[in-house]
């Protein structure tokens, strides 16, 4: 399938939290960014704009009754930028990691401008 977008991990975040999951979860891992990679429109099971933030999106897997996040935003249009991820044990997504996130995204950008 041919991409309609690039996704890239910045810093060690995002590969950290990858391996410390098991292979299962990996794959499923490895699936959902190859959806928002091929899909012109991501479904928003998979990809969702976190209310209450500037430009913050989270990538969501699932598998079985376990689920895990992972923060995400879009650079230029056609570049998603993966920030830090975590397993989900709540109905709210803790506010420490989305603040982990929004300072991930600003620290980006800081070293982009520069």
């Amino acid at each position: 399938m041919e991409k309609v977008r690039q996704v890239i991990a910045y810093k060690h975040h995002f590969e950290e939290f990858l391996l410390a999951q098991p292979i299962k979860v990996q794959d499923k891992i490895y699936k959902v960014i190859e959806i928002i990679e091929t899909y012109e429109r991501v479904p928003s099971n998979y990809l969702k704009a976190i209310t209450g933030t500037k430009r913050l999106y989270e990538a969501r897997i699932k598998l079985g009754s376990n689920i895990w996040r992972v923060f995400c935003f879009f650079d230029k249009g056609k570049l998603v930028i993966l920030l830090n991820g975590f397993t989900k044990k709540t109905q709210k997504t803790p506010k420490k990691e989305i603040n982990k996130a929004i300072k991930l995204m600003n620290s980006y950008y800081e070293d982009k401008n520069k």
